[in-house]
């Protein structure tokens, strides 16, 4: 006999893939929550909602192993509904419908409206910048468009995202605002392509202007670029960027390859020597910046000599942080009409080649920080460790600072000067050089008496 779930009327939501994702999820949680939902993040519910990525065929996987997972705990009855949203969602709901029927509703990215419905919501149109954050309270994702233009071969984003949206300038401050007075200290600004913002509501690139609106937002010390494309990018940003303490001197700008032949068949609208002469600019402008890239190998066609003139020109570059991929073969991509002719093991091979070269570069300069004094954020305690980032580091995907807890306390999401006293391949170690650090609390001994 089936049992129900004992936690009734709760909502649990579950994410999955890129920080888009973790942003949406929050809007939407922020939305139950406005309607009186008890709503909670990846922990016990009866009615599960499940945001899933359709990127790339690892996430797809993870995306189906995930749906598949809560259908079993429904039948078993554990969960009383599951409903699936998101990316592989927009992308397959006709398939998933069919090969998994027992979700009760699919919905897609632009369906939010619906969803609440279903789960007995209403949408609520005045909730600008409403969210349940689940990330650090020092940290949060700020979505500053939707969708994208660019015509890329291998990607499938268009297909589920739609065609570029960006967010009003007025309507980003005040979200600012109120994420600031939530403890929100630190902005990391998301996008399909930053870049392009602007360009719809105020027929021009536009991310300076915002960027100098956002950093006159109260209690807010740091804003990260993530993801800006190459091709047409505004420099007016670096100035921004160089005169602007809150912007931090960071860039993620994914260049996916170098080759001028696959970045033709890429339709990337760039070449070899106009991607490298614009990171030249960037490294001219401001030249404290650290860069952060993403790379693809085992594209449709990338022979040895292409991959060797990749392998060449990330030990020219010498990016500070980087992420390599191998080749996914995405339906109804332009790409998709090529042959996927580059072995998997060749790709993977490829890929790792790719990262121990960057392993090294990341060591070498790292070993140039040691003795230097960093602002350092604390984000968490794991171990015997305070845990930190400077301006150069975004969470997750990027180095971290340890500080030894044994001898001192430090507050999470606080700033302090931190020395780096030793370097690894992706970590840094420190000591704190602020005369206002805490002793470590301890915990009275508790002696026992009589039997």
């Amino acid at each position: 006999m089936r049992t129900k779930s004992r936690k009734k009327n709760r909502i649990n939501v579950v994410t999955l893939g890129c920080s888009k994702n973790v942003y949406d999820s929050e809007v939407l949680m922020g939305q139950l929550k406005a309607n009186n939902k008890d709503v909670v993040h990846e922990e016990e519910g009866n009615i599960v909602v499940i945001n899933t990525c359709g990127f790339i065929d690892n996430a797809k996987e993870q995306s189906v192993n995930t749906i598949l997972e809560f259908v079993e705990r429904k039948e078993q009855g554990e969960v009383d509904k599951v409903f699936v949203t998101g990316c592989l969602s927009e992308r397959y709901k006709p398939d998933l419908q069919k090969e998994i029927p027992d979700v009760d509703q699919y919905f897609g990215t632009t369906e939010l409206p619906a969803l609440l419905k279903a789960l007995e919501a209403d949408y609520k149109h005045e909730l600008i910048g409403e969210r349940l954050t689940t990330t650090p309270k020092n940290y949060a994702y700020l979505k500053i468009a939707e969708g994208c233009d660019r015509p890329c071969s291998f990607c499938a984003i268009p297909l589920m995202r739609g065609k570029h949206r960006s967010t009003p300038i007025e309507n980003l401050v005040r979200e600012a605002e109120k994420l600031a007075a939530n403890g929100v200290k630190e902005l990391i600004l998301i996008a399909q392509d930053l870049t392009y913002y602007g360009l719809d509501l105020y027929k021009k690139r536009n991310l300076a202007e915002l960027l100098e609106n956002l950093v006159k937002v109260e209690g807010i010390e740091w804003i990260r670029l993530h993801y800006a494309f190459p091709t047409g990018f505004p420099m007016d940003v670096l100035e921004v960027m160089k005169r602007e303490p809150k912007i931090c001197n960071y860039l993620d700008i994914p260049l996916q390859h170098i080759s001028d032949d696959l970045l033709k068949s890429m339709r990337r609208g760039t070449t070899h020597e106009k991607t490298t002469n614009l990171l030249k600019e960037f490294r001219n402008r401001v030249p404290k910046m650290a860069i952060r890239t993403t790379l693809i190998v085992g594209y449709p066609g990338e022979t040895e000599a292409h991959f060797q003139e990749l392998k060449e020109w990330v030990k020219e570059m010498r990016f500070e942080r980087l992420g390599c991929f191998t080749y996914s073969h995405e339906e109804n991509t332009h790409a998709y009409n090529l042959e996927d002719n580059v072995p998997e093991e060749v790709k993977q091979a490829r890929a790792n080649e790719i990262m121990e070269i960057q392993s090294q570069i990341s060591w070498e300069l790292n070993q140039q920080k040691i003795g230097e004094t960093f602002k350092v954020v604390i984000d968490r305690k794991d171990g015997n460790y305070f845990v930190g980032r400077t301006e150069f580091d975004s969470p997750d995907v990027d180095n971290e600072v340890l500080i030894e807890a044994s001898e001192i306390y430090l507050k999470t999401g606080e700033y302090y000067d931190i020395q780096i006293t030793e370097a690894a391949d992706f970590d840094l170690y420190g000591v704190p050089v602020n005369a206002n650090v805490e002793k470590p609390k301890r915990k009275p001994l508790q002696v026992r008496t009589g039997n």
